[in-house]
């Protein structure tokens, strides 16, 4: 469970994805994110969850590579839905018991927050799937590039955001070492209650917590070895250009919201 976290990995490739612009890809994530919340019916979901399927083909991605990212988030997803299912009282009433009522409109609500759910996580795990730390680093940069107008650091904290991201992979295989090694001394980390449970972290984290801070004394050390000094004129040895793909890509996206807009208006009364 814990090696199935999809954030900050990345998956070499040379698909369609693959080979678009960083800015794009991170713009379109972006976009995808306030579209999908623009939906107000399954026509207009709809047509985001395909346009999720085709993103997913043109990276070729392991369709179970990205199945197995999902799993974390089942249950948040889970939860989710139920708090739906069970606590919205509008709609025509299906069955009740006590202070449980399931009506015909939770229903709709629960599969519908459902998959919007699924769609966010499936393209934001795309994005790290595709792109490289560093091509993430400079394309989050040049796109914070106006905020150095009012003094923002802009490259440090894209280094800062690429950074959290990249160790995010190495940090769960940290866990994973850890939970070995004390399930190796006898530790029963798996049964028992919550409160159990929680004590029975206390072991790991206490290490995790030593690692991490090891290995950001390490990372900052070897920084500084290299002389760097941030982003004051520092060059890149690969330039970011866009290219066709780059913008074919935008105009399909301009094309999706328009047809999400279309959709909510022709299919209103689905609300």
């Amino acid at each position: 469970m814990i090696r199935d976290v999809a954030i900050g990995q990345y998956l070499p490739g040379h698909s369609f994805l693959h080979k678009m612009d960083a800015r794009v890809k991170i713009v379109c994530t972006l976009a995808f994110i306030i579209a999908i919340f623009l939906c107000k019916n399954f026509w207009s979901l709809g047509l985001m969850v395909f346009a999720a399927l085709v993103m997913t083909l043109l990276s070729r991605v392991p369709f179970g590579q990205l199945l197995r990212s999902l799993r974390p988030v089942a249950f948040i997803l889970l939860f989710t839905a139920i708090l739906n299912l069970f606590y919205t009282k509008a709609g025509n009433v299906l069955w009740h018991w006590k202070i449980f009522t399931l009506t015909d409109r939770g229903i709709y609500t629960a599969v519908f927050m459902a998959v919007r759910i699924l769609s966010l996580i499936s393209v934001s795990a795309l994005l790290t799937f595709t792109t490289t730390p560093t091509a993430l680093t400079d394309g989050i940069e040049k796109l914070l590039s106006p905020l150095k107008l009012v003094k923002v650091p802009v490259h440090s904290l894209a280094m800062m955001m690429t950074l959290a991201l990249r160790f995010i992979p190495t940090l769960i295989e940290e866990i994973d070492r850890i939970m070995s090694a004390q399930k190796a001394r006898g530790a029963d980390l798996e049964t028992g209650g919550f409160i159990r449970r929680a004590k029975a972290l206390l072991p790991i984290l206490i290490p995790l917590f030593v690692s991490a801070f090891r290995r950001a004394y390490d990372l900052a050390y070897a920084m500084e070895c290299r002389c760097y000094r941030g982003g004051e004129g520092r060059t890149r040895m690969k330039q970011m250009r866009m290219g066709v793909r780059d913008g074919v890509a935008i105009a399909l996206f301009a094309a999706l919201t328009a047809g999400i807009f279309l959709l909510n208006h022709f299919f209103a009364h689905l609300i």
